[in-house]
């Protein structure tokens, strides 16, 4: 399989070898990122920018890629995450098919990608490689720390495991443990991947890609990134088109949100690893932040043992079946605890997990808001 790298990535190279939590090592890996803004003297402008799976580092346009990115309208000059004003560092997670380390990268022992032989990748790798980049590129502490989704659960992580790491913090739609749904569904997104005959044990290769089972699992997972009441008011019952229906398929397409899935499901495969996309599932289902104090389960005791963050802006979405709304207002509360000023934003997007990607009237205000707060001092 062939890593998908956006023109403008930039790579640091982590301190090798470098361990993972759950054993192995890596040598000679290496993390993608991208930059947008300047860095003060001082360093003290500076944010970090977590992702979620599939996401690479191309958040925004800048000069040496000038494709949108995936959160265009959030990052640059006068948005919401102000690039005159803040240095974004976005980075893509150690484990991921989009320019970083991971199972479709070569191994330097073999020359072969890693495939299944990557070590048992957790969110708190995912952070310590963060943190290395961080120190990496000489910055002393972060004005922030901003992960939305899976990178909400390594921003925890990276906050836990290396203290003081960032002055403020920003979490979209992320969580600190998961929970037996969200399991649950990403279970058989990687069943649907390992069922299919061509992943033949994670050795396939262009010519024999597991199509069906990647689209499989990425219908299961957009099925859960949006709401029942976004599905219904965008499809409704609407049937296809006669001209829009396969003939000679039994039980075929024949419903408008059906046809939605399977294009979105195409535009995603072959276009991420399946290994790789295993590999951060299941990350994700191991997650416990209270194992970082010894204290499996709970969650608000691990938050509040957090040190040294100031201020905090958790955002969460009513309608959010993935990352329900109860775990950002547990990550409220355990940074309460903590000491830390939080504000809490529970928004009644429709769209649910996705809101965070699309509904700029809402989160654009939130995040901006935060963080023009955030500003005088982060300058001084």
């Amino acid at each position: 399989m062939t890593e998908f790298i956006p023109p403008g990535t930039r790579w640091f190279a982590l301190p090798s070898p470098f361990p993972f939590k759950r054993g192995g090592v890596l040598h000679g890996a290496r993390l993608a990122y991208e930059t947008w803004g300047r860095l003060a003297p001082d360093g003290s402008n500076a944010i970090l920018l977590l992702t979620g799976l599939s996401p690479d580092a191309h958040a925004a346009a800048h000069a040496d890629d000038p494709r949108p990115g995936w959160w265009e309208w959030m990052l640059g000059p006068g948005k919401p995450i102000d690039t005159e004003r803040w240095f974004v560092v976005c980075v893509n997670p150690l484990g991921s098919c989009k320019g970083s380390t991971g199972p479709a990268s070569p191994d330097p022992r073999t020359g072969e990608p890693y495939r299944l032989d990557f070590p048992p990748l957790s969110i708190e790798d995912i952070a310590d490689a963060a943190a290395a980049l961080v120190r990496g590129l000489g910055i002393p502490r972060l004005a922030g720390v901003i992960g939305n989704s899976m990178g909400g659960m390594v921003a925890l992580a990276l906050l836990a495991r290396h203290p003081g790491i960032a002055r403020a913090h920003v979490n979209i739609c992320g969580a600190a443990h998961a929970l037996p749904f969200s399991i649950a569904v990403r279970s058989l997104q990687r069943e649907a991947i390992r069922l299919d005959p061509a992943w033949a044990e994670g050795r396939y290769d262009e010519a024999h890609y597991p199509e069906s089972g990647m689209r499989i699992a990425r219908k299961l997972g957009v099925i859960t990134y949006r709401s029942a009441l976004e599905w219904h008011g965008r499809f409704g019952r609407v049937r296809l088109d006669p001209d829009r229906r396969p003939d000679d398929e039994p039980f075929g397409l024949e419903f408008e949100v059906e046809s939605y899935l399977e294009g979105h499901a195409r535009r995603f495969v072959r276009r991420y690893d399946p290994n790789s996309y295993l590999y951060l599932s299941r990350a994700m289902d191991w997650f416990d932040l209270g194992e970082c104090c010894g204290r499996p389960g709970d969650a608000v005791a691990a938050l509040a043992a957090i040190r040294g963050l100031e201020a905090a802006c958790v955002i969460g979405v009513g309608t959010d079946i993935l990352f329900p709304i109860e775990q950002q207002e547990e990550i409220a509360e355990g940074l309460r605890a903590a000491g830390c000023r939080v504000e809490f934003h529970a928004m009644p997007s429709p769209q649910g997990h996705d809101a965070f990607l699309v509904d700029a009237a809402r989160f654009g205000p939130a995040v901006g808001g935060f963080l023009a707060g955030l500003s005088h001092a982060a300058m001084e």
